[in-house]
């Protein structure tokens, strides 16, 4: 059992059904990537609320996940804790999300400008009123290449510029943002960690009430 598991109170069981139901929601990158397809990756799924087996359909479990998303909510992305980053990490994973691979200049937290068109997508469907209440996780990772200090900081800081971006460009509540930095930790492509997937960022709805309307 995860500390994960004993912070929510729930079983292997219960958390590997909810990870099947909720595999199918996560898209592949894609750099251009359309506002349409990341709705359609984060909008949650209706039939999930009926189905009894998995933590959205509890109320006291739906509770506590929130309760721990507000002690995240307002807080600096570097001064997340490695426990809090995989507390986050392990939520998220039952949650709908996308992979952006959205790319950023050598060694800088600057957005490329052949991502701008991704990160603009990202933006208008954050803004849609289909996901309007939502608490969004904007998570950072890098390649496996350089030292895991320093790629761990750089996670952080472009997580943090996609954040600025949205607030300043598309009127995004920043309490409605949660960014993380994994840095090479977590990386999609393990047997080649150079590979150019890696580095990504990944948006998760951490809010399933939407589903509901």
């Amino acid at each position: 059992m995860t500390r994960f598991d004993k912070f929510f109170g729930l079983n292997a069981i219960t958390l590997s059904a909810a990870l099947s139901m909720t595999a199918g929601l996560a898209v592949a990158g894609d750099n251009n990537v359309s506002t349409g397809q990341i709705l359609d990756a984060l909008k949650p799924k209706p039939a999930t609320r009926g189905l009894s087996a998995g933590p959205q359909a509890d109320p006291a479990v739906q509770a506590k996940e929130s309760t721990f998303l507000n002690t995240v909510r307002n807080r600096s992305t570097r001064s997340l804790s490695t426990g809090e980053r995989e507390q986050i990490a392990e939520l998220a994973a039952t949650k709908p999300k996308i992979d952006l691979e959205i790319q950023f200049d050598y060694n800088s937290a600057d957005i490329a400008k052949t991502s701008m068109t991704s990160v603009q997508a990202l933006g208008k469907a954050l803004s849609d009123p289909a996901l309007k209440g939502s608490t969004f996780v904007v998570a950072g990772h890098t390649d496996a290449t350089g030292g895991e200090e320093y790629n761990q900081g750089l996670s952080e800081r472009r997580a943090d510029t996609i954040k600025k971006y949205l607030v300043q460009n598309y009127g995004l509540n920043g309490t409605d943002l949660v960014t993380v930095g994994y840095g090479e930790t977590k990386l999609k492509d393990t047997a080649n960690g150079a590979d150019p997937v890696n580095r990504r960022v990944q948006v998760v709805n951490m809010d399933t009430k939407t589903a509901s309307k």
